[in-house]
């Protein structure tokens, strides 16, 4: 495989990096998508990827296993309780510590391999909860890095960090979402999964997710244990 129409995508199984992916399809790539199994406390959202990349025609989907919960330090990986009062100021304890610097790192070792010199994430930095790595400051340094970092760099074909949905409200996602005819319930968001395959309504991404299908307008197909 050595084609530059080539994208990977990083495909959490979430409302976003679905969008994002889709827009990567729609900018002419084939898609690469990739997850990351860290031993996440929402699991779930492993199937959810599985589920998106087939919707989306990925011609190869990796699900690679890498144990975080052996570095702890985040209510997504350790035995920290998932807030639940509502998104607050600051960088909360779901952070997960350099989580897209890591997934990115992968993304662009399989984009090298492959020769794609597209990646696409889809981090966005209006209704999200304060990482620090959703940022565009941090999308284009470490573009700047893949170009210092790589062979591919170092002979002229520099890489491209796409993060389409930098700008986007959550609202503007759904309604992007919905624009290009995806089945946005095939999609997970949340941090602890309720029982019976719901979506707990309380952490900050149900939060968010439900915000956003409120203002767009858009009936949200989401099961919540507890509504919003």
């Amino acid at each position: 495989m050595n084609d530059q129409t080539f994208a990977v995508v990083l495909l959490s199984g979430g409302l976003d990096s679905m969008v994002a992916a889709a827009r990567a399809r729609a900018a002419g790539h084939r898609l690469l998508a990739l997850s990351l199994n860290y031993n996440q406390r929402h699991q779930v959202e492993l199937a959810a990827a599985r589920r998106v990349a087939q919707a989306l025609g990925a011609e190869r989907h990796i699900v690679m296993p890498m144990d975080l919960s052996a570095f702890g330090g985040s209510a997504l990986t350790a035995d920290i309780a998932v807030p639940k009062d509502g998104v607050g100021e600051g960088i909360p304890v779901t952070y997960v510590p350099a989580r897209n610097t890591i997934f990115l790192s992968l993304a662009l070792g399989w984009a090298e391999a492959a020769g794609a010199r597209d990646l696409y994430i889809g981090v966005n930095a209006l209704d999200y909860s304060g990482y620090p790595d959703c940022r565009p400051e941090f999308i284009a340094a470490f573009e700047g890095l893949a170009e210092l970092a790589t062979k591919a760099g170092v002979e002229g074909q520099p890489f491209r960090i796409h993060a389409p949905l930098q700008h986007m409200s959550k609202a503007d996602i759904v309604r992007e979402g919905v624009r290009m005819g995806l089945d946005l319930g095939l999609s997970w968001s949340c941090y602890d999964p309720a029982p019976g395959g719901l979506h707990c309504g309380l952490c900050d991404s149900c939060r968010l997710r439900a915000k956003g299908f409120d203002e767009a307008g858009v009936p949200d197909p989401t099961g919540y244990a507890v509504r919003p």
